[in-house]
């Protein structure tokens, strides 16, 4: 989205540094900054898993908190002391929402603050939000990626215009269709392994799935704290033979993935402590390349459906109806792509880069006229 906000904006991404990563850098015609809070080889607590994920994983990195903070706050300080910015799009309530509205009020350009669901969703102790409300008190406008958000972000925010768009898949060159035929008995599961993303529930219903299918095969793209127990799980499973892990892939490597599946899983929960999925844009992306999605009935998943609700769902947590709906689809293949592909029309006009660009473009302008009137 960024790289797409060229069109309309001179676009600075200021963002946490990783290890190897350079500090600046032009990337499709946008500055990026990355900003120091540790050491290299400390830098563990933003990458892989999100920064409650990594502080479950790894409690040393609660030690990086305070000087992730104020790196965060000292380096948009510093770009908007050096350079007048029209604009601040923040992306997350807490922290990034709570550090922009601490910097004094003759540096902050107005603001509009993205809430992508974790932050929302989960957080809810007094502290977290009080904490919240004092971001986006400071705030001009604000936004969320899905219907289901809107309750809480309005709840915390009465008074801000608030927008409601995904962000957005390169459904035009990117996330299309393929002439190759599908593979059989194949379901593809993509996302960080952690729990709301419920590959543990996806796993279980595996053996019920193979007692109809047993040349099925589930092929797991990406990486997170829960790697080693989903490993065990499947072993403990006797499921080696059917379930490989590829670790985390480019964006770039997951078109052929999609366009080769006979579905996507999507098993999404809600989390223990409240978190759960903004949109789901994995479900876009398969749709995009004409596969089947699979997915669950936490509220967000439906925005990832424009005309009506997904045809192939299970409650959440029940591994069991999970398998009941993925041997209907591998029973029916070709009834289950061609509703696939026909989604595609709807998904274009709702998640390509350019609508979706098109949508924040007019709401930051829209704030930064406000700020500029008499």
């Amino acid at each position: 989205m960024s790289r797409d906000l060229t069109a309309h904006f001179q676009v600075t991404v200021l963002c946490p540094h990783a290890p190897g990563a350079a500090h600046r850098e032009h990337l499709d015609d946008v500055q990026v900054i990355r900003y120091r809070y540790a050491p290299e080889a400390l830098e563990q607590l933003v990458n892989g898993g999100g920064i409650v994920s990594n502080l479950r994983r790894r409690p040393w990195t609660l030690a990086l908190v305070p000087s992730f903070l104020f790196g965060q706050w000292w380096a948009v300080r510093r770009e908007l002391q050096r350079h007048r910015h029209h604009a601040l799009h923040v992306h997350w309530i807490v922290p990034q929402g709570l550090t922009s509205a601490l910097l004094p009020k003759r540096l902050r350009p107005p603001m509009l603050v993205t809430s992508h669901g974790g932050d929302l969703f989960s957080l809810h102790g007094r502290m977290f939000q009080a904490l919240k409300r004092f971001a986006l008190a400071r705030a001009q406008a604000a936004s969320v990626v899905s219907e289901a958000m809107i309750a809480p972000m309005q709840a915390l925010a009465p008074h801000l215009p608030l927008l409601v768009s995904p962000m957005g898949v390169d459904l035009q060159h990117h996330f299309t269709h393929s002439t190759a035929a599908r593979a059989s008995n194949e379901l593809l599961f993509v996302g960080r392994l952690v729990e709301k993303k419920g590959l543990v529930y996806l796993l279980d219903a595996l053996p019920t799935v193979l007692a109809h299918h047993p040349c099925t095969t589930l092929t797991v793209i990406g990486d997170g704290p829960e790697r080693e127990a989903r490993q065990s799980q499947v072993e403990a499973l006797g499921l080696q033979d059917h379930v490989h892990f590829l670790g985390a892939l480019s964006q770039n490597a997951l078109p052929a993935h999609y366009q080769r599946a006979s579905a996507l899983v999507a098993p999404f929960v809600q989390a223990r402590n409240g978190d759960q999925e903004g949109l789901g844009l994995v479900s876009v992306e398969a749709l995009g390349c004409g596969c089947p999605v699979v997915t669950t009935d936490v509220p967000a998943v439906r925005d990832a459906f424009p005309t009506a609700p997904p045809r192939y769902l299970a409650p959440q947590r029940d591994a069991e109806a999970l398998a009941s709906v993925l041997v209907q689809l591998l029973d029916a293949p070709e009834e289950a792509e061609a509703w696939a592909r026909a989604q595609r029309p709807a998904l274009l006009a709702r998640f390509d880069h350019a609508e979706v660009a098109a949508r924040y473009a007019r709401q930051l302008q829209t704030i930064m006229e406000a700020a500029s009137a008499p």
